[in-house]
């Protein structure tokens, strides 16, 4: 389904900027049900430790989307904000790490080997997105996916303190290092942006929903 922004994008109505920043708020993590009630003071430890087991999977490796879009230099004029996005990511990775050591095993979970497949699944789509030979499509998903990490960030520092470790600083650069570049970018390109941001936001969405499904299966 094409949702207004997108119809936007394709008109050349809004700027990037403004179409990744819209894209985010309807389509990404803050809105989703579970991550909503992961972050209330009931949220269930297993389900916590699910989550951070997920996200590691899915974003821990090296390279991430960053550093793929950063390798094929499709952005030049995008660089500065690109590089400081891939340093925050870093220290993101050790969080998570830490995270996944003090959550401990993975919860037992129903289906766990298609679970598996899909979290592969999602970061080879990603990887892909980052790859993308259309100028504006890997711009896209990394604005969207630092966009995003600001709603997932908070539920990180919850699932810290639940497991009893330090919450990591927080150092996730200011959308101020890439508004003028997304602002500036010409129709072909805000399109191509609004793709990139709207395919990780729904691998974002899967994600959630997966996870969603585990923590019903677990009862």
């Amino acid at each position: 389904m094409v949702t207004l922004s997108a119809r936007q994008a394709q008109s050349g109505g809004e700027s990037a900027w403004v179409l990744v920043e819209r894209l985010v708020a309807m389509e990404g993590s803050a809105t989703h049900p579970h991550r909503v009630a992961l972050l209330g003071p009931h949220a269930s430890p297993r389900d916590l430790g699910d989550v951070v087991h997920a996200l590691c999977a899915v974003h821990g490796r090296q390279p991430g989307v960053v550093e793929e879009a950063l390798s094929r230099a499709a952005h030049p004029d995008a660089a500065d904000w690109m590089n400081d996005a891939a340093a925050s990511l870093a220290v993101e990775r050790g969080y998570l790490a830490r995270l996944v050591a003090a959550a401990g095993p993975l919860p037992a979970t129903p289906g766990q080997g298609r679970c598996e497949a899909a979290l592969a699944g999602q970061r080879h789509a990603l990887e892909m997105l980052a790859r993308s030979d259309r100028r504006g499509c890997a711009m896209g998903a990394v604005a969207a996916l630092m966009l995003d990490w600001c709603a997932i960030r908070p539920l990180l520092d919850v699932a810290a303190e639940r497991f009893g470790i330090a919450s990591a600083p927080d150092r996730l650069p200011s959308a101020s290092t890439f508004i003028d570049v997304l602002s500036a970018v010409d129709a072909g390109t805000a399109r191509a942006v609004a793709f990139g941001a709207q395919q990780l936001l729904a691998q974002v969405r899967g994600l959630w929903d997966l996870l969603e499904a585990r923590a019903a299966a677990r009862g």
